[in-house]
């Protein structure tokens, strides 16, 4: 399956060709890259492809399918465009937003972890939910600073993409 992702300005189309644990085949636009990727568990990508290391922090927004990614030097505005995202994209001519103090599954999971409570204040940045799809697990941080307002969910639930998780005020 083929997705495009948008960096800033550029748009280039990324497909998995191959998968064997961490080692991958795949495809950007019409070059082939053989890479290692590991995930961690506080949000952070290490790559090794063609003999070097990135490191890369991608930290969710609170709008489906968009990150922030941050390199030692750099941060890019990341969207991801998969066959959803183009067909709201060409339903309502944008992607489905959340409000900025929802943040929200982007795809199906489970609840691993809660580290926050109602009434917990929180800083932008600070993890308040940790969730595992696809045999990743991903924190998702706080787009604000301010209070947790209200938690939709329990650790070890089994949630929906797109199901509300936690909203602060």
């Amino acid at each position: 399956m083929s997705v495009e992702i948008k960096i800033d300005k550029r748009i280039a189309s990324v497909e998995i060709l191959k998968q064997f644990e961490n080692l991958l085949e795949i495809k950007v636009d019409d070059k082939i890259y053989q890479v290692d990727l590991m995930h961690n568990d506080e949000g952070i990508f290490s790559i090794l492809a063609n003999g070097r290391s990135y490191n890369i922090e991608l930290v969710p927004q609170p709008k489906v399918k968009l990150f922030t990614a941050y390199t030692l030097y750099h941060s890019y505005d990341i969207e991801v465009i998969d066959a959803e995202s183009r067909y709201l994209r060409n339903r309502t001519g944008a992607i489905q937003l959340t409000s900025e103090n929802t943040i929200s599954s982007p795809m199906p999971g489970k609840v691993i972890k809660i580290p926050v409570k109602v009434g917990d204040e929180v800083k932008k940045g600070d993890t308040v939910i940790t969730i595992s799809a696809m045999k990743m697990e991903s924190e998702y941080k706080s787009p604000i600073d301010g209070k947790v307002i209200k938690i939709f969910v329990s650790e070890g639930s089994t949630i929906d993409a797109h199901q509300k998780l936690v909203e602060i005020e």
